[in-house]
Formats: structure tokens, C-alpha cells, sequence
């Protein structure tokens, strides 16, 4: 018995380890979670996203986008949330998309940010300080 579930479980991380990884560029598209929606580009030989939308993006009157007030660049506050590449640097290695900055329009600060494909049309990801742990995640599905 034990060996026919250790030949099982060989057998199945044999096909784990197997399986197709997806290619690198699968990851672009445009992509939503409940909060947000971004568009992922190729940026040279990373990958980078704009901000599209925010469940608080915009002003009271649901038109007009808010500015980036808390950029710590002073020069940069009068600029729209909107459209802003706020995600870059994400490079693949390995499966997965890692070494990235995520800049928060809420707060000013810019994080650490990597990622996974889970599927063609599924997306993890992962903005963090300093260690993964302290951290938030989001799942994304492709919207194109």
C-alpha cells in the first residue's frame, strides 16, 4: 500500500513538473480584479502595466480623474491617476514575473511586486515591503 501511494505521488510530481509553462508574453493584455484594472505591455525586456481603473479614481463628480497628489515628486502631483504606468520592471524567470515596482497612487509609495500566471486567463500577483509575507495579493482575470 505505501509504495502504490509513493508511486502515485512520484507520478503526480512527475506531471507537475512537466506540465507546459506558459510563454512570457501571455502576461499581456489588460487584466481586472475588483479594484483595478490595468493594461500589461513589453517595455525593452520587462514587462510593465498602466493604471486604466480604480474604484477611486475618480473625482465626486465620477468624470473627472483625480491627480497623483501624494507622489513624493512634487512635479508629478498635477498629473491624472489615469493612465499612468504605475507596474514596471516585471521580469520572467522561471515561470514566474518577479523583481517589479508597484507606484500607489494612494499612498505615494512604491512597493515590490511579482507575479504568476495561473492560466491564460488568470493572474496572481503579489505588491510587497521589504518580504513577500508583508504583503497584499490580488487575483486578476484577462478582460481581452
Amino acid at each position: 500500500m505505501k509504495k502504490t501511494i509513493l508511486a502515485l505521488f512520484t507520478l503526480l510530481l512527475s506531471l507537475a513538473s512537466s506540465a507546459q509553462k506558459l510563454p512570457a508574453d501571455q502576461i499581456t493584455g489588460v487584466w481586472q480584479c475588483d479594484d483595478y484594472k490595468i493594461e500589461v505591455f513589453k517595455a525593452g525586456n520587462t514587462y510593465s502595466a498602466k493604471l486604466l481603473w480604480s474604484k477611486d479614481m475618480f473625482e465626486a463628480d465620477g468624470k473627472t480623474s483625480k491627480k497623483d497628489l501624494k507622489n513624493p515628486d512634487e512635479k508629478l502631483r498635477s498629473r491624472s491617476v489615469q493612465g499612468i504606468t504605475h507596474i514596471t520592471d516585471l521580469v520572467y524567470k522561471d515561470g514566474e514575473y518577479v523583481d517589479g515596482k508597484l507606484y500607489s497612487v494612494q499612498d505615494g509609495n512604491t512597493y515590490s511586486f511579482k507575479g504568476k500566471l495561473k492560466g491564460p486567463e488568470e493572474l496572481e500577483t503579489r505588491g510587497y515591503k521589504g518580504i513577500p509575507l508583508m504583503g497584499k495579493s490580488f487575483n486578476w482575470k484577462r478582460v481581452q
